[in-house]
């Protein structure tokens, strides 16, 4: 009985020690686990992963992806992108040329139209009223449904960078650091004026996405093409709520 007793007492002591000890490490996260970093979907010497529908075609000049003749679509072939953020960055042969990079395109391309009416373009044309076209046509707005919040569009042999988020059903654009659109499903758009224009209507949180070739005279060279997930999608997938 007196060793019980003894035992108990020298637990109870050592009680303290045991609970004020050093609080544990936190666990380091791995850096490729992080939103940090961007995944080329372009590897910089030819156009694996991609596949083009319509007219005209693409090549690979060192390192760089040019538009011939149109009108056509270079797709990524392997998956569909939502909440992410995609970077493009890209130039125009002369002072202005037309193209565009296209977002949300509910379901894999057969031809180059279908993504005109059902998706969204990323438009690049920093003069659109040369063809007749308003600021709802020009660089960084979706085509025909945006007007500009800031133009911030360089000249066109010089190189612009596309950062445009999909979050959800909202899809932002940054033209060379500046937001240039930012638009929700749901949000007012102008009505229809030319028949090759997008039909309004909800696309999808998730699409294909891929870069227009426009036509013989308007040359575009895309040089990069990334994209990296959300962080706050991915704080939810690893900490969901209960």
């Amino acid at each position: 009985m007196k060793t019980r007793f003894y035992f108990a007492v020298m637990m109870l002591a050592a009680l303290p020690l045991l609970t004020t000890g050093a609080p544990p490490k936190k666990e380091k996260r791995n850096p490729t686990d992080t939103a940090k970093t961007w995944r080329p979907l372009f590897n910089g010497k030819d156009l694996t992963g991609w596949k083009h529908v319509g007219d005209g075609f693409m090549t690979v000049e060192d390192g760089i992806i040019k538009t011939h003749g149109g009108m056509g679509l270079l797709y990524w072939t392997g998956e569909k992108f939502g909440n992410c953020t995609i970077k493009v960055v890209f130039r125009m042969e002369k002072e202005n040329s037309n193209s565009g990079f296209f977002i949300r395109i509910p379901i894999e391309p057969k031809e180059a139209w279908m993504p005109v009416f059902y998706g969204y373009e990323v438009q690049i044309d920093n003069h659109p009223e040369t063809s007749g076209e308003d600021e709802y046509h020009s660089t960084g707005m979706l085509y025909a449904f945006t007007k500009p919040l800031a133009i911030a569009w360089k000249p066109g042999p010089e190189w612009n960078t596309f950062e445009i988020t999909l979050d959800g059903n909202r899809t932002i654009v940054m033209l060379n650091g500046v937001k240039v659109t930012d638009y929700k499903e749901g949000d007012p758009v102008p009505p229809r004026k030319f028949d090759f224009e997008p039909y309004p209507g909800i696309r999808p949180d998730f699409g294909y996405i891929g870069m227009q070739n426009h036509g013989e005279h308007d040359v575009v060279f895309y040089k990069e093409v990334s994209v990296k997930p959300l962080a706050k999608k991915q704080e939810q997938k690893k900490n969901p709520k209960r």
